[in-house]
Protein backbone atom coordinates (compact mmCIF):
# COMPACT_ATOMS: atom_id res chain seq x y z
CA UNK A 1 0.00 0.00 0.00
CA UNK A 2 1.65 3.20 -1.06
CA UNK A 3 1.04 6.44 0.83
CA UNK A 4 -1.48 7.63 -1.43
CA UNK A 5 -3.81 4.91 -0.44
CA UNK A 6 -2.82 5.27 2.68
CA UNK A 7 -4.28 8.95 2.75
CA UNK A 8 -7.43 7.94 1.25
CA UNK A 9 -7.80 5.28 3.72
CA UNK A 10 -7.92 7.67 6.59
CA UNK A 11 -9.87 10.13 4.99
CA UNK A 12 -12.43 7.77 4.24
CA UNK A 13 -12.56 7.08 7.99
CA UNK A 14 -12.28 10.65 9.25
CA UNK A 15 -15.31 11.37 6.99
CA UNK A 16 -17.26 8.57 8.77
CA UNK A 17 -16.70 9.33 12.57
CA UNK A 18 -18.96 11.59 14.50
CA UNK A 19 -18.37 12.51 18.20
CA UNK A 20 -20.72 13.87 20.37
CA UNK A 21 -19.57 15.50 24.09
CA UNK A 22 -23.03 15.26 26.50
CA UNK A 23 -23.85 16.97 29.63
CA UNK A 24 -24.06 14.35 32.59
CA UNK A 25 -28.00 15.03 32.66
CA UNK A 26 -31.26 12.91 32.03
CA UNK A 27 -32.72 13.62 28.98
CA UNK A 28 -29.36 14.68 26.99
CA UNK A 29 -29.24 10.99 25.65
CA UNK A 30 -31.80 11.98 23.03
CA UNK A 31 -29.20 13.95 21.49
CA UNK A 32 -27.15 11.15 21.13
CA UNK A 33 -30.09 9.10 19.88
CA UNK A 34 -30.73 11.72 17.38
CA UNK A 35 -27.16 12.00 15.99
CA UNK A 36 -26.32 8.30 16.00
CA UNK A 37 -29.78 7.52 13.54
CA UNK A 38 -28.74 10.40 11.34
CA UNK A 39 -25.23 9.13 10.87
CA UNK A 40 -26.82 5.93 10.49
CA UNK A 41 -29.10 6.58 8.01
CA UNK A 42 -25.99 8.13 6.36
CA UNK A 43 -24.37 4.94 5.87
CA UNK A 44 -27.01 3.05 4.91
CA UNK A 45 -28.27 0.97 7.85
CA UNK A 46 -31.71 -0.30 7.42
CA UNK A 47 -34.82 1.85 9.25
CA UNK A 48 -35.36 -1.19 11.97
CA UNK A 49 -31.98 -1.19 12.56
CA UNK A 50 -31.24 2.33 13.21
CA UNK A 51 -34.52 1.67 16.08
CA UNK A 52 -32.28 -1.05 17.56
CA UNK A 53 -29.33 1.31 17.29
CA UNK A 54 -31.05 4.32 19.25
CA UNK A 55 -31.84 1.68 21.89
CA UNK A 56 -28.81 0.83 22.93
CA UNK A 57 -27.24 4.49 22.51
CA UNK A 58 -29.56 6.02 25.20
CA UNK A 59 -29.30 3.16 26.99
CA UNK A 60 -25.64 3.13 27.11
CA UNK A 61 -25.69 7.41 27.55
CA UNK A 62 -28.10 6.77 30.58
CA UNK A 63 -26.22 3.74 32.08
CA UNK A 64 -22.77 6.25 31.63
CA UNK A 65 -24.79 9.04 33.48
CA UNK A 66 -26.41 7.24 35.81
CA UNK A 67 -23.76 4.44 37.04
CA UNK A 68 -20.56 5.66 35.68
CA UNK A 69 -20.78 9.48 36.36
CA UNK A 70 -22.93 8.72 39.35
CA UNK A 71 -24.90 11.46 38.37
CA UNK A 72 -22.35 14.19 39.04
CA UNK A 73 -23.08 17.37 37.03
CA UNK A 74 -19.31 18.03 36.26
CA UNK A 75 -18.80 14.87 34.24
CA UNK A 76 -19.36 14.27 30.73
CA UNK A 77 -20.56 11.33 28.73
CA UNK A 78 -18.86 10.96 25.07
CA UNK A 79 -20.49 8.28 22.17
CA UNK A 80 -18.30 8.24 19.18
CA UNK A 81 -19.40 6.41 15.97
CA UNK A 82 -17.77 5.58 12.84
CA UNK A 83 -18.40 3.29 10.04
CA UNK A 84 -15.77 0.72 8.58
CA UNK A 85 -15.86 -2.33 6.92
CA UNK A 86 -19.48 -2.03 6.85
CA UNK A 87 -20.55 -2.21 10.71
CA UNK A 88 -21.20 0.80 12.63
CA UNK A 89 -19.02 0.92 15.54
CA UNK A 90 -20.36 2.97 18.68
CA UNK A 91 -18.41 4.21 21.82
CA UNK A 92 -19.96 5.33 24.64
CA UNK A 93 -17.72 6.58 27.30
CA UNK A 94 -18.20 7.90 31.07
CA UNK A 95 -15.62 8.98 34.04
CA UNK A 96 -16.47 6.13 36.37
CA UNK A 97 -14.84 2.87 37.42
CA UNK A 98 -16.71 0.38 35.10
CA UNK A 99 -18.97 -2.35 35.53
CA UNK A 100 -17.68 -4.23 38.60
CA UNK A 101 -20.63 -6.86 38.71
CA UNK A 102 -22.84 -7.91 36.14
CA UNK A 103 -26.74 -7.79 36.98
CA UNK A 104 -28.35 -11.32 35.96
CA UNK A 105 -30.12 -11.67 32.87
CA UNK A 106 -33.96 -9.77 33.79
CA UNK A 107 -37.29 -11.42 34.02
CA UNK A 108 -38.95 -9.37 31.17
CA UNK A 109 -42.56 -10.79 32.15
CA UNK A 110 -42.22 -9.50 35.62
CA UNK A 111 -40.56 -6.06 34.58
CA UNK A 112 -43.64 -5.59 32.39
CA UNK A 113 -46.16 -7.08 35.07
CA UNK A 114 -43.84 -4.08 37.20
CA UNK A 115 -43.48 -7.20 39.50
CA UNK A 116 -39.81 -6.81 39.01
CA UNK A 117 -37.18 -3.17 39.18
CA UNK A 118 -36.04 -3.04 35.44
CA UNK A 119 -32.03 -3.24 36.80
CA UNK A 120 -30.00 -4.84 34.08
CA UNK A 121 -32.58 -4.33 31.26
CA UNK A 122 -30.55 -1.75 29.80
CA UNK A 123 -27.48 -4.14 29.34
CA UNK A 124 -29.68 -6.72 28.26
CA UNK A 125 -31.43 -4.68 25.79
CA UNK A 126 -27.59 -3.74 24.47
CA UNK A 127 -26.58 -7.32 24.60
CA UNK A 128 -29.51 -8.30 22.43
CA UNK A 129 -29.66 -5.28 20.05
CA UNK A 130 -26.00 -5.37 18.75
CA UNK A 131 -23.97 -8.04 17.08
CA UNK A 132 -20.76 -7.46 19.41
CA UNK A 133 -20.68 -5.50 22.58
CA UNK A 134 -17.44 -4.98 25.24
CA UNK A 135 -16.71 -3.09 28.09
CA UNK A 136 -13.62 -2.06 28.91
CA UNK A 137 -11.85 0.53 31.17
CA UNK A 138 -10.30 3.70 29.84
CA UNK A 139 -6.35 4.41 30.44
CA UNK A 140 -6.42 7.61 31.62
CA UNK A 141 -10.04 7.15 33.33
CA UNK A 142 -13.13 6.25 32.60
CA UNK A 143 -15.09 3.09 31.24
CA UNK A 144 -16.42 2.92 27.65
CA UNK A 145 -18.42 0.32 26.12
CA UNK A 146 -17.80 0.02 22.45
CA UNK A 147 -21.05 -1.79 20.31
CA UNK A 148 -21.15 -2.95 16.71
CA UNK A 149 -24.05 -3.06 14.27
CA UNK A 150 -22.97 -4.68 10.77
CA UNK A 151 -24.74 -2.45 8.49
CA UNK A 152 -26.06 -5.36 6.22
CA UNK A 153 -27.49 -7.46 8.91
Amino acid sequence: MDRQELEEIVKDLIERTIEVSLANKLGYERVAMACSASFAQMMGLSPERIEDLKTVVAEAAINAMQHGNKGRPDARVTVSMNCKDDTINVSVMDEGDGIKEFPPKPDIEKIIAELESPVGFGLFLINQLTDQVEFNEVADGGHVVKMAIKVNS
